[in-house]
């Protein structure tokens, strides 16, 4: 596989792998919040004197739980594959930015948790996930796709993650010339935070219209 600038594909590919877990984690909270919701679970909690959005954001936090534990163990098999990244602030802070894109998609995860009817259909929001992830800069660079698509990859979010995300694990391959991809680690922080106004709101109103 060809990676620009003439680096190892599994510095390239690596990274990149974290960042689709990451996004893959909203599907799980969809199912969990979808579960609770047909079990009775999420009535026993209305029927409590606390927030709706307390409920929500213990969802959440729950989740963000269970991605660390994802993260850590991909990272502890990752080198068994010959991926070796730079140790220091610089890991630290990818786990940073993957953690806060996971934070993002957990209100995308329990808005459509909330919206779709059983487990079942849940599990039909793979059709959203694999173009989510396949369309970005995880396993091919956007540069050496078609014009238009390249263009589609490098505004996704989850391709903003994965550029600095390589960069701050030590493995840094060249990125491209557009606007997103040189403001690629603006991107990162800037993309979760316009996810999380748009979708935390909305899981909030959800919940809080159930009853009516």
């Amino acid at each position: 596989m060809t990676v620009p600038g003439g680096g190892d594909y599994k510095d390239f590919l690596m990274p990149g792998m974290f960042v689709m877990t990451t996004a893959f984690g909203f599907i799980n909270t969809a199912t969990l919040v979808v579960h609770d919701s047909t079990k009775g679970v999420i009535d026993r909690f209305r029927s409590m004197p606390m927030a709706s959005s307390a409920v929500v954001a213990g969802r959440g936090m729950t989740d963000l739980l269970v991605a660390c534990a994802e993260l850590g163990i991909l990272m502890l098999t990752a080198p068994a594959m010959g991926w070796r990244p730079d140790g220091g602030w610089g890991f630290l802070a990818a786990f940073g930015l993957l953690l806060w894109l996971r934070f993002a998609l957990i209100w995308l995860g329990v808005w459509l948790g909330l919206l779709v009817p059983n487990p079942e259909a849940a599990g039909g929001l793979f059709a959203v996930a694999f173009p989510l992830t396949m369309i970005s800069s995880i396993f091919v660079a956007p540069q050496l796709m078609p014009d238009w698509l390249g263009w589609v990859a490098a505004w996704n979010p989850i391709s903003s993650t994965a550029a600095p995300a390589r960069d701050l694990f030590g493995t840094p391959v060249g990125g491209g010339d557009s606007w997103v991809e040189q403001h690629a680690l603006l991107m990162a922080g800037v993309w979760p935070l316009v996810l999380t106004a748009v979708f935390l709101p909305l899981a909030v109103r959800r919940f809080q219209r159930l009853s009516r």
